[in-house]
């Protein structure tokens, strides 16, 4: 397999919702050889890529703010209807009655904070989300390039019986809200945590420069948030892969799962980990987040703060980047995530897995609980 040419494909990610500034499908590479691509052939690996409408945005955090109201910051939420201030250590999609995500089994929720543009005037105007792209290759994903808000969600597996799905109430979070520069990392790892958090800043119309897998390119790709204008700017967030496999949670949301021994492992959207340590020995899907965020309506120079600093600040209060972080409550009904993880497929439509339209999807919401406005003033806090 030709890596580069296997990277030119998963990694691409964006199109535009609505009637902000809709990008055009870019041309693969004139060589591009389809057949260098990794055999998702029913056997080999899995990477599911699905997208996931708008559930809510509210100031709520059930995993590290339980039952606040509001919490401390504001987040975008996607997938079941269970999301709410506090949600017991359970069967999530037991409690669910809908999804905003293409495959209706996914009852899982996944949040993140929101991104704000914070003008020379001092006001604060949230960024919209836009849809991912278009991917051929991937059979029928439609649904992730019309998205309404929302983000798209990968899960990858190397094969058949070499992991394990997570059990209902399994939880975890990644990242640190409070951070502002970039975290301390054990000094033997082969890659570190800039190759889990990551922005990428489109440098042309049309998803220019997103031709290398996530958070990998150094052109693109900085752990921090662009310190330029961007034809919009990429999330992605990846979560640990090595599990102790007992505890669905823990305290700090993070201790029961770890990094292999080798470090993290990089999207590739074939491995998870060579080597998981003896603390946390079973392996778990790989799962990432990737959320587009339309900065285009903010490059007006005129608008940017006098000293000319980049003026994107996350919902944390946070102007770096650092604190880009994510939660993840375990949704899937039954089986159904391992039916996917054995499928050695790619992709939205993978057999075995049910999907629904964007109308269902669309009808799916919770109420806001906070009632803040989130789109501007000083809604960032």
């Amino acid at each position: 397999m030709s890596a580069i040419r296997f990277l030119l494909v998963v990694a691409l990610g964006a199109s535009v919702h609505g009637a902000i500034n809709v990008p055009k499908p870019r041309q693969l590479p004139p060589d591009f050889d389809p057949s260098t691509l990794p055999t998702y052939n029913g056997t080999g690996p899995t990477m599911l890529r699905f997208g996931c409408n708008q559930l809510s945005i509210d100031r709520i955090d059930p995993l590290v703010n339980p039952g606040a109201v509001p919490s401390t910051h504001q987040h975008q939420i996607v997938g079941g209807d269970a999301f709410d201030a506090s949600m017991p250590l359970s069967d999530i999609a037991a409690l669910s009655q809908c999804t905003t995500c293409s495959y209706s089994a996914d009852f899982s929720n996944y949040w993140t904070s929101n991104l704000y543009f914070r003008a020379r005037n001092g006001s604060y105007k949230r960024v919209p989300q836009f849809p991912g792209r278009f991917q051929p290759f991937f059979g029928n994903n439609t649904f992730a390039s019309t998205i309404n808000g929302g983000m798209l969600v990968y899960y990858v597996s190397p094969g058949q019986n070499q992991l394990t799905s997570f059990a209902p109430g399994f939880r975890m979070f990644f990242g640190d809200a409070s951070l502002r520069a970039p975290p301390d990392e054990p000094p033997h790892w082969q890659q570190n945590l800039s190759t889990q958090t990551c922005f990428r800043c489109y440098n042309a119309p049309d998803f220019g420069g997103d031709d290398f897998r996530p958070c990998l390119d150094p052109r693109v790709d900085t752990m921090h948030l662009p310190t330029g204008p961007c034809y919009g700017i990429r999330s992605n967030v990846l979560f640990p892969t090595c599990w102790d496999g007992v505890t669905l949670d823990t305290a700090d949301h993070k201790s029961h799962v770890a990094y292999p021994v080798e470090g993290p492992h990089i999207f590739d959207g074939i491995g998870t980990a060579e080597v998981c340590p003896p603390s946390h020995p079973v392996k778990i899907p790989q799962v990432m987040l990737e959320i587009n965020w339309d900065t285009t309506a903010f490059n007006n120079p005129e608008d940017w703060p006098e000293d000319g600093s980049q003026p994107f600040v996350l919902s944390t209060g946070d102007g770096t980047g650092y604190s880009q972080h994510a939660d993840y409550v375990f949704g899937w009904r039954g089986d159904s995530l391992k039916v996917g993880m054995e499928a050695g497929c790619a992709g939205a439509d993978c057999p075995g897995m049910a999907t629904q339209g964007m109308g269902p999807a669309d009808g799916c919401a919770v109420g806001e609980l906070a009632g803040e406005s989130y789109d501007g003033s000083n809604a960032h806090r």
